[in-house]
Parts: structure tokens; C-alpha cells; sequence
């Protein structure tokens, strides 16, 4: 079952060019398939007008009154975002894990070249969600990881430089807990029952999305990631260096995120849209690309099992609360999601009841 369910996830993507290469060659006017003239940049408001809540992780869990824990239940019902601060994952192993992204986006190109997407997968450097030789490109690069259980594991994370494998490794399995940790939280806010919680994400899948935006010539005209909602449980987001980039939709204004340092940004995924029977949201973003410097962050993103079923927790629906989303089956919801152009909120869409 586990080795079906892994092959399941196949895909078949475009190949596109590594536009950090092609940057290197210090363009005057970018390819017309990264000119994104349907994305609109006038309604962005200054981080100073709005800014994502904060919460403190130590709080939470020392919360006998359940301050935090109401902060808690705000960011996720009306952000779907937040930072998180003071959250336990080692410090060191944060600034090694930076360190060591950067090393491999340093690579030359002929040693990338050996991490490669392969014909269906996901895992390696590439592209996700190209499926037309028309659609619009994002001025990006990534490097993409599945990472737990280990099943999932692809041959590429074997042939990883040992000293970024291990410290993959060790920042993942620190990731999982603080992830765990959280659902478990957003569960308690929501009255869920805590088994269906451990249940449905104990053994969920994690991977991990190391993306490259290369400073553009004429940045106001390209999307470094095209707006779209996380078809995950959670995401954790951490920023590898200091340049702004991320951009949240909200009542129907894009909200700049400025990173507060040492913290984590984390977002409610479809997942947990549907398995709070759409309570919490998940929140459309994209990333915008600086016209001088570099941007490298990195998306770990914590799903459901994928032999599981994904619906409204049964905690939540009663008589007077029926449930919004259809169930569907783990392995389908992602493929579905996988296979298609990344358009918004698009595909979550397809799972409501109407």
C-alpha cells in the first residue's frame, strides 16, 4: 500500500528553464512568458496600515487561561495567517539549515543538474504546476523535497550532500512537532476532538519547498509565485534572508508581510479549511519578486495521511452545522490539486457542498 499510494503522486510537468540562471545573464527585457499583465499590483497595502497577528508559541503552551489560545483562533478565523515567535525549533539548526539552502541554490549548474526533477516526480529542482506549453511562468526557482515518512522519500534526498541531508533531517523532524503541536492547538480552539486530530495529521505527509527568486529587471511586471491557496494542513514559512516578498490577500487587498526576525510564518491550508468545515480559511498568496536582490525562503508544509479521508471533523457536524465540504479520499484530493494550473482558491472550491 505505501509504495501505491507514493506512485500515486506522479505528475507530468513542463520543463521550463532555471530562471536564476537565466538572470545571471543580467536581461534588459524578460521572455514574454513571465509577463504577468492579469495580476493586479495597485491594490497592495503598506505592512504599517495591517499587520498579520503574532503569537507566541511558549504562551501557548503554558496558556491556563487561554489568551494565547484565543489569539490563537482569531489569526486562524480571520488571517488565515500569523508569525509565530519564541516557537522551540534550535536556533542553530535554523541558521544551518539557511546556510546550507543557500549552498545548494549556489550550486553550479551542472552539479544541479544531478538533483533534477525526473519525468513524473516532484522532488528535485524544477517547476511545479507547469501543465501547458502556454500558461504564464513565475520568475522562480525551487527545490522540492517530500520528507516524511520516509517511504515517501525519493532517491534524490539519498544523493544529497550529506552534511544538507542530515540537517534536512534534523530541521524537518523539528518542524513535524512544532506543526503537530499547532494543529493539536487550532483542533482545541475549534472543540475538535484531539484523537481526530492525531489521527487525520500524526502520520500525515511533510515536504518541503526551497524557492529562489531572482532579483528582475523589470519586476513589476512578473509574479515570483502565482496567487494560490496551500493544499495543506498547515505551512511553515521561513524566510532565509531578510527580503520581503510574501503578499497575503485580505478583504480583497494585498497585505505585504514584513518577517519578524526569528519567527516562523504560518498559514492554514485547504485541508484544515475543509476539516473545520471552512471555520478557519485558507488564505490566497503569492510572492513578488525584488528588481536588486535575491529572495530564498523555505515552505515545509504538513499534510493529512495520505491513506486517510479528507471531510468536516465528525466533532464539528451536528444537526444545526452540516457539513460544507465533501469527503474524498486523501490521495485523490492531492492529485487533483498536483495535476492542475495553480489558480487561487480554485480547487478547494471544487470540494463544497452547494
Amino acid at each position: 500500500m505505501e509504495t501505491r499510494t507514493g506512485e500515486q503522486l506522479q505528475v507530468n510537468y513542463k520543463k521550463v528553464p532555471s530562471v536564476q540562471e537565466m538572470a545571471k545573464n543580467k536581461l534588459v527585457t524578460i521572455p514574454s512568458r513571465y509577463v504577468r499583465e492579469d495580476q493586479d499590483r495597485s491594490n497592495v497595502a503598506s505592512s504599517n496600515n495591517k499587520e498579520v497577528p503574532v503569537i507566541d508559541m511558549q504562551r501557548l503552551i503554558n496558556d491556563s487561561m487561554n489568551l494565547e489560545l484565543n489569539k490563537l483562533h482569531f489569526a486562524a478565523k480571520e488571517w488565515g495567517f500569523f508569525q509565530l515567535i519564541n516557537h522551540g525549533v534550535n536556533s542553530s539548526l535554523v541558521g544551518k539549515i539557511k546556510n546550507e539552502i543557500k549552498e545548494l541554490f549556489n550550486l553550479p549548474l551542472e552539479e544541479k543538474k544531478k538533483f533534477e526533477q525526473s519525468s513524473g516526480e516532484l522532488d528535485g529542482f524544477g517547476q511545479h504546476f507547469v501543465v501547458s506549453d502556454e500558461q504564464k511562468l513565475d520568475w522562480a526557482d525551487l527545490f522540492y523535497l517530500k520528507t516524511a515518512p520516509p517511504y515517501l522519500r525519493m532517491p534524490i534526498f539519498s544523493k544529497l550532500p550529506l552534511s544538507l541531508r542530515e540537517t534536512i533531517e534534523e530541521y524537518s523532524e523539528e518542524v513535524k512537532e512544532l506543526s503537530i503541536k499547532l494543529l493539536k492547538m487550532l483542533g482545541k480552539a475549534l472543540g475538535i476532538d484531539e484523537e481526530e486530530v492525531k489521527s487525520l495529521f500524526e502520520e500525515g505527509m511533510q515536504s518541503m519547498r526551497m524557492n529562489y527568486y531572482p532579483p528582475c529587471p523589470q519586476s513589476e511586471k512578473v509574479m515570483g509565485l502565482t496567487p494560490h491557496s496551500d493544499a495543506t494542513g498547515l505551512t511553515i514559512l521561513l524566510q532565509v534572508n531578510e527580503i520581503q516578498g510574501l503578499q497575503i490577500k485580505k478583504d480583497g487587498i494585498w497585505i505585504s508581510i514584513l518577517p519578524l526576525p526569528r519567527a516562523f510564518i504560518v498559514n492554514v491550508g485547504d485541508v484544515f479549511e475543509i476539516f473545520s468545515n471552512g471555520i478557519y480559511k485558507s488564505i490566497e498568496h503569492r510572492s513578488v519578486v525584488s528588481s536588486e536582490k535575491e529572495r530564498i525562503s523555505i515552505a515545509t508544509f504538513h499534510n493529512s495521511r495520505l491513506d486517510g479521508e479528507l471531510g468536516p471533523a465528525n466533532s464539528l457536524i451536528d444537526a444545526h452545522n452540516p457539513p460544507k465540504f465533501k469527503k474524498i479520499d486523501a490521495t485523490e484530493f492531492y492529485k487533483g490539486y498536483l495535476t492542475r494550473e495553480l489558480v487561487g482558491k480554485s480547487y478547494v472550491d471544487t470540494m463544497r457542498i452547494n
